[in-house]
């Protein structure tokens, strides 16, 4: 089990969005806070990124073409062709549907800029803290040579919405699906000129072969009744210097991260799957309903069975 697709999977609700735009001068949108992520790319054009939703929030970002941007956390910005540019109120509608593409434009002048735009929906209240780790603004400027992969999604993806066919709704969630993906690798693995490599913190436990070899066990095998020992063991190093190790890394101890992912992948089986509680139980590492019950209680405030009801 990769641990950066099982945590993203854990959190997806619903399908994702995405749209391509003709934008003809002047332009500009603001976009509401939303419960997930959202994506701009800059096909064609430019266009500035505003972080907030009063323009005056925080530094504009300059955006060319290729350019990438992901708001992982959700939060309200503005984009616009030019600075001073009008702005105009753009979100989803009452039925929680995003308002369609206007048809492209085949005569007449070509557009200032094109955008590809889309947004996935999260379930904020399990937020992995590996999407925790990332800031409000992931920009990835396109530069010669730079994230191939991500790259190659992008045109895909502007070309299935470009000219849908037979079959586009499929391919299309599974580049969006895999565009994400891409966006989180090359945010982890990205490099500053001049000190080579910069990590985040979930960026250096996926680095270190110790840590990230205990959390891919943790991930295979929730339910089995893990110890820090075993798990240095099966990092290779000690007790001690394993869990001083992952600590540092991942921001908690490493039962403490297994207790958080147990109820995590639980409330997704209680939302998605009529298995009996007793298999739930089993499933995140607990022997009996009771324990398991009175653990998820205290990590989500209301019992097993009334959070299923509910979701």
């Amino acid at each position: 089990m990769d641990v950066l697709s099982d945590a993203i999977a854990a959190m997806r609700l619903g399908r994702p969005h995405s749209a391509l735009r003709d934008k003809y001068a002047p332009w500009g949108f603001r976009f509401g806070a939303v419960d997930g992520a959202g994506f701009h790319v800059i096909l064609r054009g430019t266009a500035w990124l505003l972080p907030g939703e009063t323009c005056e929030d925080r530094a504009p970002v300059a955006l060319g073409p290729g350019d990438v941007v992901f708001l992982a956390h959700g939060r309200g910005h503005v984009l616009v062709g030019e600075l001073g540019a009008e702005i105009e109120d753009f979100g989803p509608l009452a039925d929680g549907s995003w308002p369609a593409a206007p048809p492209r434009r085949t005569t007449g002048p070509a557009p200032d800029a094109v955008t590809l735009c889309g947004a996935y929906r999260f379930d904020r209240s399990r937020a992995h803290p590996l999407l925790a780790d990332l800031p409000d603004v992931v920009h990835l400027p396109a530069r010669v040579g730079a994230h191939p992969a991500l790259r190659a999604v992008v045109e895909l993806l502007g070309a299935e919405l470009d000219s849908p066919q037979p079959g586009s709704d499929t391919i299309t969630a599974a580049l969006l699906d895999t565009m994400l993906l891409y966006i989180l690798r090359a945010w982890w693995l990205r490099e500053r000129p001049g000190d080579g490599m910069h990590p985040t913190s979930w960026s250096a436990a996926l680095r270190d072969p110790g840590v990230a070899h205990a959390l891919q066990a943790m991930h295979e095998r929730p339910e089995h009744p893990w110890t820090v020992a075993e798990l240095g063991a099966e990092s290779g190093s000690s007790r001690a210097a394993f869990a001083r190790r992952f600590a540092a890394t991942v921001g908690m101890p490493p039962l403490t991260y297994l207790t958080w992912w147990r109820m995590t992948k639980a409330g997704k089986l209680l939302r998605e799957d009529d298995l009996p509680l007793r298999v739930v139980a089993e499933q995140a590492g607990y022997a009996t309903e009771f324990a398991f019950a009175k653990a998820f209680k205290r990590e989500f405030g209301i019992a097993p069975g009334t959070y299923r009801r509910s979701a």
